[in-house]
């Protein structure tokens, strides 16, 4: 079972003519309503500080895509909590309003691809007694809303100043009366977690903003010497009448190596069940805008959505392009539940 790749990839490319998104155009969030996708990506420019914003994009078709404005959309804002860079949106819809959780940093990252492997920038002369997301420049995650994907209410962090946590995505639904939120926490690996390496954990509450003292839950854990030692959530989980349909990446060689694609099938009514769960990849680098950028060999999505029974999957390539793969929703669900995953088995 493998994804198909659009022929016309990639669909969004840097461009020029914005200084903001000049260099970098990729990892974007998707929605699709009344006949219209809304791509809402994220973008960068040349400076040395490497600032990320968000733009936004348009199709009737889900491949053609255009840009709705010469502007960002959504932006950090200076001296802001978020002041860095907003970046990877995932997409959820609530009543009228659309909830938007972003990764940020409070400076900007600079050009990571020219530091070591997981490094970036840090501030100076910040004291020894600044809050330590500062003083490391830590990743973390926030919550926004919008109703036009133009103007926005911002709530703040939703993760632990203490922890660089993103990857955070909530579920499209409440369950069982509770918002369910997935997230990525780097430091929650050892004896005291169980597991090795960075992996996927649920939450679950009352409130859509009230997540730090909520309990969290393993719900998959890597495999030692494979493609998916460090995993992530990738894009919202999908309903679907067998189950909840739930992208994630992996990482080989200790978060080192290529960025790859797995699928689960999670229990409508506790998503902490995983009724299937794909064998191997569906999706890898293969062509030059997955391969050759800024993230040499990284597909990455982060917004998917099902149209007339399609899952239409869009992902960063290389950290520079946007791409998009399809499959039918039927025979993906059917191959999962023909390769069912042994709960505890983590």
């Amino acid at each position: 079972m493998k994804l198909t790749k659009y022929p016309g990839n990639p669909i969004l490319k840097p461009n020029p003519r914005n200084k903001w998104e000049s260099l970098v155009v990729c990892n974007p969030g998707a929605w699709y309503e009344d006949g219209k996708f809304y791509m809402l990506y994220r973008a960068a420019g040349a400076d040395e500080e490497h600032v990320i914003r968000l733009g936004l994009a348009e199709s009737e078709d889900g491949f053609n895509f255009r840009r709705v404005s010469d502007r960002p959309v959504f932006e950090p804002i200076r001296d802001n909590f978020d002041g860095g860079g907003v970046e990877d949106p995932r997409i959820v819809k609530f009543d009228d309003s659309y909830y938007v959780t972003y990764a940020f940093r409070p400076y900007p990252p600079g050009q990571y691809w020219k530091f070591s492997h997981d490094v970036v920038k840090v501030p100076k002369n910040t004291g020894e007694n600044a809050p330590m997301y500062i003083r490391l420049n830590l990743g973390g995650t926030a919550l926004a809303s919008t109703r036009d994907f133009r103007t926005w209410k911002r709530f703040g962090r939703i993760t632990c100043p203490c922890l660089d946590d993103r990857d955070v995505i909530l579920f499209p639904e409440k369950i069982n009366g509770k918002f369910v939120l997935m997230h990525r926490p780097k430091q929650y690996v050892g004896g005291t977690f169980g597991v090795k390496y960075p992996s996927i954990w649920l939450k679950f509450s009352d409130d859509i903003l009230c997540w730090e003292d909520k309990e969290s839950h393993l719900l998959l854990a890597g495999r030692e010497n494979t493609w998916e030692e460090k995993l992530g959530g990738s894009a919202p989980p999908l309903k679907t009448d067998k189950g909840w349909l739930m992208l994630y990446h992996g990482v080989e060689d200790e978060g080192l190596g290529y960025y790859r694609v797995g699928c689960l099938l999670l229990d409508l009514e506790n998503p902490l069940h995983i009724l299937g769960k794909t064998p191997d990849y569906i999706l890898e680098p293969e062509f030059d805008y997955e391969i050759e950028g800024y993230y040499k060999g990284c597909v990455f999505p982060t917004g998917n959505v099902i149209k007339d029974g399609t899952l239409y999957v869009y992902y960063g390539g290389a950290d520079k392009y946007v791409g998009v793969a399809t499959a039918e929703v039927d025979e993906l669900v059917e191959y999962l539940l023909a390769h069912p995953y042994k709960n505890g088995e983590r």
